[in-house]
């Protein structure tokens, strides 16, 4: 059996994946509301296809999802703290990522143990 995909290098096709698996649907399900072949969501999903905007409502309403977009000022505050992490010596950017996997590896060892 093939590894499931849980995300997709596109923003449409991690769309479209996260609208469908929140919808409870197989690729097949939604290939059939959308009148298309199991193998053309997979393309969509894993980023070989590009939909047009349309196509990308068309999806995402047959998962039972409306896409809302909004306009919103700039924020630079990542382009900010990427600039300042850059600047730190090596030594300290490799201790820092050690202790932001040591936090992830120890909340995964919770929620297992739950």
């Amino acid at each position: 059996m093939p590894p499931r995909l849980l995300h997709s290098p596109t923003i449409s096709g991690s769309l479209v994946l996260s609208a469908r698996l929140k919808a409870g649907l197989t690729q097949q399900q939604l290939a059939a509301r959308l009148g298309v072949t199991q193998p053309v969501v997979a393309a969509y999903e894993s980023g070989r296809r590009q939909p047009t905007v349309p196509t990308l409502m068309k999806m995402l309403a047959a998962t039972g999802f409306d896409l809302r977009l909004s306009l919103a000022p700039h924020e630079d505050h990542d382009e900010t703290l990427d600039a300042l992490e850059r600047r730190r010596p090596s030594e300290e950017q490799e201790r820092w990522r050690d202790y932001q996997r040591d936090i992830v590896d120890a909340a995964r060892r919770h929620l297992q143990a739950e």
